[in-house]
């Protein structure tokens, strides 16, 4: 254990001091993490253990979703959110939906051992964005804001509206609820993941802001506790959501909004120790992932495994939002980046080990799949964000040149 947290410690050491360089290159983020956990591990060096559980990397997933989800939600320019809602909220009320009822086609094709349930679950895994790996975007000014927003609150709700819709479908693979109560089973989860998650994430946001507001106004907070205050409200949100039956993802990013509408006047600082938390949390389940999946994955890896990856990150995805979007946007442009910047990882890897610890038939194939397609959006995402936002930037301003020209 102790060699795995000195490797894990010296990596963020090392990445943080040089985080500027690599992030001009296409080489950072979760791409350099997962090749360093690749060669560190079984597959390379053998210098870090292999024998991880999966509930350890469901864990740091967890909580490094819950930091990113809150400050990139606090860091949302609420003025083009406004101005430009109907974009996310397409995504998700049409194009979410339409994403999943996409993966279960070719899944069942691929995959009918685990009949049309077991297909769903693996459809709603993979439906989910992942805002973490999107960050390299959503923080890109090259890209116009609008769709920086649009993929920004998508990649923060989406994972949160997924959660009632996978619990129904593990549900019927498990046969845990009888079938004529489904529907009940299912209304009760989705307000319960939903309303609890908002409530929480709105109430503790406000009340956090009223007592950091009136403490600071007295001179309670001393300097080095201003760092842990956000830390401390996302992951209080998160918890506290979930112990009640509600999404803690909904609850991150609901109270990320909230802080970020409210707290004008130490929103920034007080953010940053959030934000390093939360890359120092992905870069180590990265650095993990490449080491205890990815090098076994090279064993196990099927024909089946590697078209339904393909798939998911291709027309599962971008078919759905190019439909989701339709008459919404000027430019095809701007809908396939849209459709194509859809990453999976953090949020995938959290349902994957949910069907492992349910013990459902079939969770071997699904975690394969799951790991195979995230692997392949590390990998595809990470090298093209940059390429295709500068292009995306030059046909935004050649659009411009053009209509002032005229």
């Amino acid at each position: 254990m102790y060699g795995t947290v000195a490797i894990l410690a010296v990596a963020v050491l090392a990445y943080g001091a040089t985080a500027n360089a690599f992030e001009r290159t296409p080489f950072a983020g979760a791409f350099l993490f997962t090749a360093a956990g690749l060669a560190l591990g079984p597959a390379g060096l053998s210098l870090l253990n292999a024998d991880v559980e999966a509930e350890v990397l469901r864990t740091l997933a967890e909580l490094a979703l819950a930091f990113v989800l809150f400050t990139d939600a606090a860091n949302t320019d609420m003025a083009e959110l406004r101005h430009s809602l109907s974009l996310p909220r397409r995504l998700l009320l049409v194009g979410l939906p339409l994403v999943i009822a996409a993966g279960i086609v070719p899944g069942y094709l691929l995959f009918p051992e685990l009949g049309l349930a077991g297909v769903a679950v693996l459809a709603i895994a993979l439906a989910p964005t992942d805002a973490a790996l999107g960050k390299a975007v959503v923080t890109d000014r090259a890209v116009p804001i609008r769709i920086r927003t649009a993929l920004n609150v998508e990649s923060g709700l989406n994972d949160g509206i997924c959660v009632p819709f996978f619990l129904v479908a593990l549900a019927v693979v498990m046969e845990t609820v009888e079938p004529q109560a489904l529907g009940q089973y299912a209304l009760k989860v989705a307000v319960a993941q939903i309303g609890i998650g908002v409530g929480i994430g709105l109430v503790f946001s406000l009340l956090a802001v009223h007592a950091i507001g009136a403490c600071s106004a007295r001179g309670w907070i001393s300097g080095s506790w201003n760092q842990v205050l956000v830390p401390a409200l996302a992951l209080a949100c998160f918890a506290t959501s979930q112990w009640a039956g509600g999404s803690g993802f909904i609850a991150c990013f609901v109270a990320g909004l909230a802080f970020g509408a409210l707290e004008k006047q130490h929103k920034d600082p007080l953010l940053e120790a959030a934000e390093g938390l939360g890359d120092a949390l992905a870069l180590c389940l990265w650095v993990l992932f490449g080491a205890v999946v990815v090098g076994p994955l090279m064993g196990q890896l099927t024909w089946k495994a590697a078209i339904y990856a393909a798939l998911s990150l291709t027309v599962v995805r971008m078919v759905p939002v190019r439909l989701g979007l339709k008459g919404r946007m000027p430019g095809a442009k701007e809908k396939l980046f849209i459709g194509w910047f859809g990453p999976r990882g953090l949020a995938s890897i959290v349902f994957a080990v949910m069907a492992i610890d349910a013990d459902m038939p079939g969770n071997e194939t699904i975690s394969l799949v799951v790991s195979v397609t995230i692997l392949m959006s590390v990998i595809a995402h990470g090298l093209s964000a940059k390429p295709l936002s500068r292009l995306l930037e030059e046909g935004e301003r050649r659009e411009t040149d053009t209509a002032e020209g005229l």
